[in-house]
């Protein structure tokens, strides 16, 4: 009877692992199906269209920014509380509504955006990004 019993007793137990699978599946599902995708917001930029390039006689407001955050209107220095003005002067003298922005890479990203919403105050004007 003993032997009997240790011949029972030393085999080994088998899991099934099938149901633990089904659980996996079924929650990978439910992540695949619950998670949402969010769209990140932004400012939109009108590219320039490529087949209508503007016109050479046409003068351009050039607007660069350098490594340490001067601003240079047309050549000129300016500061950035008087940028507007200096815009709204070179409109007035030239008839143009094309402003070309060119920030250096080493520029602040807060600095680009608030001259980018200085050029959107100053009135209908088409903004392009330079290199």
């Amino acid at each position: 009877m003993t032997r009997r019993k240790k011949l029972q007793s030393s085999g080994q137990a088998d899991v099934d692992m099938t149901p633990m699978l089904d659980i996996v599946f079924i929650l990978l599902i439910f992540f695949i199906v619950t998670t949402s995708f969010v769209r990140e917001e932004g400012f939109e930029i009108n590219k320039p269209q490529t087949n209508n390039p503007p016109s050479e006689s046409s003068p351009i407001v050039f607007i660069k920014t350098n490594a340490n955050n001067i601003i240079y209107l047309n050549g000129r220095m300016i500061d950035i509380n008087n940028l507007a003005s200096g815009i709204e002067n070179f409109i007035a003298n030239n008839e143009t509504n094309n402003v070309v922005l060119t920030p250096n890479k080493d520029t602040q990203y807060e600095q680009v955006v608030r001259i980018l919403d200085i050029i959107k105050d100053v009135g209908n004007l088409t903004i392009s990004i330079g290199k």
